[in-house]
């Protein structure tokens, strides 16, 4: 028979189970090396398709488009692609690229070789948004005051080390 702690069995199998088991590291794991060569590949053969196609769409026709990233998922079935308009407005673009979405995989299927190649699904990229609203913060007048005192501490900390150091013979 065999023991059981806290409702869980204690045999040997179950021990080299939880070994082995995975920690949950919260939003998942890195990708692997494979995932991110092959979004990289997509994103510069998409952005080639992009700056050369010929939309029959409204909303796509004469637009500039960046693709910004493209991160595929584990099983390498799905690949979400971010995008950026260079001018105009990004929800009309990024719902005309997903309209458009079997073309551009007939396309990519050409330029790129792969077994299965992935669903895209466009997603407009707010990180440009992020990095100008902390660029923002960073410049605000009490940010640089704070930055200014924890420098002043800094070089007064540097400067009292400096005075406790005996010079070198």
């Amino acid at each position: 028979m065999r023991a059981v702690e806290n409702g869980t069995e204690n045999s040997p199998l179950m021990k080299r189970k939880a070994h082995n088991a995975r920690p949950n590291t919260g939003r998942g794991k890195a990708p692997t090396q494979r995932q991110l060569r092959v979004g990289e590949e997509i994103r510069h053969a998409l952005a080639e398709i992009l700056r050369r196609a010929a939309f029959r769409d409204t909303e796509l026709a004469n637009m500039a488009i960046t693709v910004t990233e493209v991160r595929v998922s584990p099983d390498l079935r799905n690949a979400t692609v971010f995008v950026l308009p260079l001018e105009g407005d990004a929800a009309p673009m990024v719902a005309g690229l997903n309209r458009a979405t079997g073309y551009l995989r007939g396309q990519l299927a050409r330029a790129v070789q792969l077994k299965y190649l992935p669903a895209l699904n466009f997603v407009f990229d707010k990180s440009f948004d992020e990095a100008s609203r902390i660029e923002s913060i960073m410049h605000r007048p009490e940010v640089a005051r704070d930055l200014a005192r924890v420098d002043d501490a800094t070089a007064d900390g540097a400067s009292a080390d400096a005075a406790n150091e005996e010079p070198e013979s």
